[in-house]
């Protein structure tokens, strides 16, 4: 694989890359603190407020990836007429990501607020409605991915986290909208109900999300996981996977071959958002031109920067450069 090639196009050539993400839009929110005493109100810890972090999750952490990457990203979902959608629209702002998708709804934004004491999760509040989008509110939705396909785009994302943007007769039509115009569609899957996304370019699942579908758990081994996957393939008529395999890196399978990429060895603090940056970065290299297999490669790469963070986290250009230029070196002192 030619890895200078690879620098090029994330240092130069990003920018011309036009994508919109569709699904579940969320809000992260977290209190980090310290716990010195229990309360005498009732046996719970107390948590000294020392700090306060909001930044974009689901769908939205999807399009910060691109956005950071430098790409033309475009966002659809849907949200409530509430201080967390305000959050989320003024990040949109600021990081340049068009968000004249979002339907605004009757029901709440999707956020997640977690409590932090120290470096330990205490407490999550789920702000969330999960029953399906109504028949209106996804009419006005289709009709602003179908306006985005007519102004042309190089890839379409649909980030499914379950909390009811991505209902089957959705996903069926956008999937039949995008392939009508020419565009590939890249989808990051929740539960068991892989039907809705038969005929997908790309599902990108993790270890989890994939035994979902599955009769019984497969191991992590190169040859179980290939198996898995041609069985799902097969199943739900999707085109290609790439499987992320936590520790054990990632597979990508299509119709012809698989391969199987290891991750960077390195210390893991979290792996939340990983996901996320594998299909932004993926769609990101499909959307330039670039070969599946070497997207498969620098979506790899992007995910081990993400894991070593703390917390939901979006790689930037430069982040993905420098895992690249490491890269690089490495492989030239394993050849001395």
């Amino acid at each position: 694989m030619d890895k200078q090639a690879l620098r090029d196009f994330v240092a130069e050539k990003t920018d011309r890359c036009k994508i919109l993400v569709v699904g579940d839009v969320m809000l992260d929110k977290y209190y980090y603190g310290e716990v010195t005493r229990i309360s005498p109100e009732a046996p719970v810890p107390i948590t000294h407020v020392t700090g306060m972090k909001e930044t974009l999750g689901g769908a939205a952490n999807v399009a910060h990836n691109l956005a950071l990457l430098g790409c033309q990203t475009s966002i659809a979902g849907f949200v409530g007429d509430d201080e967390h959608c305000r959050s989320l629209t003024d990040k949109f702002v600021a990081r340049g990501i068009d968000y004249r998708g979002l339907v605004t709804t009757d029901r709440p934004t999707t956020t997640k607020l977690r409590i932090i004491g120290g470096h330990q999760q205490m407490l999550r509040l789920d702000f969330e409605k999960n029953d399906p989008i109504d028949e209106e509110h996804a009419e006005r939705f289709l009709h602003y991915i179908e306006q985005k396909l007519s102004e042309s785009l190089d890839c379409v994302i649909i980030s499914d986290y379950g909390k009811g943007a991505c209902t089957e007769m959705l996903c069926r039509r956008i999937i039949k909208n995008c392939h009508a115009h020419g565009v590939p569609v890249v989808i990051d899957p929740k539960g068991a109900n892989w039907t809705k996304y038969a005929n997908a370019d790309y599902v990108t699942p993790n270890l989890k999300e994939l035994n979902q579908v599955l009769l019984e758990p497969v191991r992590n081994e190169d040859a179980a996981v290939e198996r898995a996957v041609r069985y799902v393939m097969r199943k739900f008529r999707i085109k290609n996977v790439i499987a992320t395999r936590s520790e054990c890196g990632l597979t990508f399978v299509r119709e012809a071959d698989a391969t199987h990429i290891p991750t960077k060895a390195q210390e893991v603090f979290d792996v939340s958002g990983a996901g996320d940056t594998v299909i932004a970065v993926f769609a990101m290299a499909l959307a330039g031109g670039l070969a599946s297999a070497a997207g498969a490669y620098l979506a790899n790469l992007a995910a081990s920067v993400v894991v070593a963070k703390l917390g939901t986290y979006a790689v930037s250009r430069e982040e993905l450069l420098q895992a690249l230029q490491e890269t690089g070196k490495t492989s030239r002192e394993e050849s001395l």
